[in-house]
């Protein structure tokens, strides 16, 4: 669970940290990057961190670089964590061939289906293994917990919370991939890491799980799930599929559990996550009981 240094950027008066480590879950070496508020990083105490989970074609640098986040968590004493999207150097073809599998494109699950088995469990990798990674070697308080994700990463945030409920204390997302087995991009990825049985599909998919845990009687009360969506998307209908949780939200009578919110022209892109990042900062530091500093 060694930390390799990278790169280091003073932040709002903290630092934006880069670092490699060996992945066991992924047999490969993973990339990260992480905002450390002022108090962890100078008297390395520890802080609560909120998950930021990009989107396909990125890295981890997109979100830390243009989402503007790391201002507002600095005055709360937020560390965020940037994650790399997907494996790296894994040395088959397939992975580098296209932009909606493979590199940056690994939808937040464990892949079953060859040559993608061995390399692709992000899954674990955000759920299980980057936790422990943090937590032994940073001023980070894992069971502090949030997790918010953009598009391809707002889809890995809400079914990584749903997944894992008592893991989190608050979850959000960005113009995110609700209906993963509907999607486009998911229709497409999906067989290749999973095979054709769409049943097992559903594990991945948002809507599906936020059915079966209503089903269920499992779906947390005390979290208020916040997404923002802007109208000028031009992936909203064949591939974010926003209406479908808004109808089941209605039909299941779980308004009070959602904070669903159209903006008026706001395409896919960071101008958009920018504008409301702070919104989504707040929602988080509220659900830890943290304050803004001056």
């Amino acid at each position: 669970m060694t930390l390799t240094l990278i790169s280091q950027s003073k932040h709002f008066g903290g630092f934006l940290n880069k670092y490699t480590h060996a992945s066991t879950v992924n047999q490969c070496t993973m990339t990260f990057n992480v905002f450390l508020p002022k108090v962890a990083a100078e008297q390395q105490t520890k802080v609560p961190v909120l998950y930021c989970l990009g989107g396909l074609t990125s890295t981890e640098d997109n979100f830390a670089q243009k989402a503007g986040a790391a201002g507002r968590a600095a005055q709360y004493g937020l560390a965020l964590v940037f994650p790399d999207t997907s494996p790296r150097n894994v040395g088959f073809t397939e992975a580098g061939a296209r932009d909606d599998i493979g590199y940056s494109a690994g939808f937040y699950l464990n892949a079953t289906q060859a040559p993608w088995d061995k390399n692709w469990h992000m899954y674990d990798y955000i759920s299980k293994e980057l936790p422990q990674v943090l937590a032994a070697n940073l001023p980070i308080d894992i069971s502090r917990a949030s997790i918010t994700g953009h598009s391809m990463g707002g889809h890995g945030a809400l079914t990584i919370f749903l997944k894992n409920q008592t893991a989190y204390k608050s979850v959000s997302a960005f113009a995110p991939i609700l209906h993963m087995t509907k999607s486009n991009w998911g229709r497409f990825a999906l067989p290749k890491y999973l095979g054709d049985d769409e049943s097992t599909w559903k594990e991945y998919d948002s809507i599906e799980l936020f059915k079966l845990h209503h089903a269920q009687k499992t779906l947390r009360t005390d979290v208020k799930v916040l997404i923002d969506q802007g109208t000028g998307d031009k992936f909203l209908k064949d591939n974010l599929h926003t209406s479908d949780l808004v109808d089941f939200v209605k039909k299941a009578g779980l308004e009070n559990q959602f904070d669903i919110r159209y903006q008026d022209g706001y395409d896919h892109g960071y101008f958009f996550i920018s504008t409301f990042a702070n919104d989504h900062i707040d929602h988080h530091a509220q659900a830890h009981g943290l304050a803004l500093s001056n």
